[in-house]
């Protein structure tokens, strides 16, 4: 089923999971022990992230070497478990920056092949390697270009004009929406214009970046509405398990913490930290709920227990458990 389909058919607010695959040269077991644990919950999808290769700089004794490191294949092998082992549909990140168009192309026909006809449509990070693009082919700039490529292949319209055998596909995609903006854009309108875009380009729903205060997300669906988006808006939520989290999450996700949880969390205990970031989690999705949100979207990686302890918090409210 399309992830569109699950969230409009949806009688009760239900759940769904981001999971990024196993680091390069490592195996699958350690996440299909999260995902034993997370399909209790009964998630009608679970995105699996995608990563280009990135660029690191080296110091030596000679000085600063570049060096082009490889990151974390798995997201199609991940997808095909997830849908065939557990019957789930799954949801494959597909980027733009790093692929060309026909690389992109060929991994839509292994997803159609496979039967995942989900997937969420991202730009990928500038700290990503951009390969050189071999003469006469393209790349996607932009996540509205890619959304297009795949609305493109929906109508039938391949790369290649002298494909007499190949059909239409039938995919649903998702884009990533900034309630506090993407810290490239100049100014929040001026990146619900670029949302918009990919709307605009075919994308069916639009889920949030991580956020921790709730009043953000509420403005910015009114912000949505006002530009004439009126495709759902699926809030997403990261809970915090750490002290680290207090610096990392703003230095790589580009979103603000509130006081009082920066407050709660510098107070607490190390040991007591995950107790603070469920708690405040939870009041996140229980006023998310009372504002019938059709469901939350979970940032969990690799890790399942923090989102454990918080459904056994939530299991009395209404029927998310």
């Amino acid at each position: 089923m399309k992830v569109i389909e699950h969230i409009l058919n949806a009688k009760e607010p239900f759940i769904s999971f981001e999971l990024i695959p196993p680091k390069r040269g490592s195996d699958i077991k350690a996440l299909l022990a999260v995902l034993d644990q997370i399909v209790k919950y009964s998630p009608p999808y679970i995105d699996i992230t995608s990563h280009s290769a990135e660029i690191n700089y080296e110091e030596t004794p000679t000085g600063i070497r570049k060096k082009i490191k490889r990151k974390r294949p798995g997201t199609l092998g991940i997808c095909a478990v997830i849908q065939n082992k557990y019957n789930i549909d799954a949801v494959p990140h597909i980027l733009s920056k790093g692929f060309t168009r026909e690389e992109t192309e060929d991994f839509l026909i292994e997803l159609n092949y496979l039967g995942i006809e989900n997937l969420l449509a991202v730009r990928g990070d500038d700290s990503g390697y951009d390969k050189p693009v071999p003469e006469g082919r393209s790349v996607n700039k932009y996540t509205s270009d890619l959304v297009r490529q795949v609305y493109d292949m929906n109508q039938g319209k391949y790369l290649e004009d002298n494909l007499l055998d190949a059909k239409a596909t039938n995919f649903c995609v998702g884009v990533g929406g900034y309630p506090e903006k993407h810290f490239e854009a100049p100014s929040i309108k001026t990146d619900i214009k670029y949302t918009k875009e990919k709307i605009v380009a075919g994308a069916e729903y639009i889920v949030t970046q991580m956020f921790y205060d709730n009043s953000v997300y509420f403005k910015y669906v009114e912000q949505c509405r006002q530009e004439g988006i009126t495709v759902p808006i699926i809030p997403g939520i990261k809970i915090i398990t750490n002290k680290s989290h207090l610096i990392n999450i703003p230095k790589n996700f580009y979103v603000s913490l509130p006081d009082e949880l920066v407050d709660e969390i510098m107070s607490a205990k190390p040991e007591h930290v995950l107790e603070v970031g469920v708690e405040w989690a939870a009041r996140q999705v229980e006023e998310l709920l009372q504002q019938n949100v059709p469901s939350v979207h979970f940032y969990i990686m690799q890790n399942s227990k923090p989102v454990t302890m918080l459904m056994n918090r939530l299991k009395n409210f209404r029927k998310i458990a």
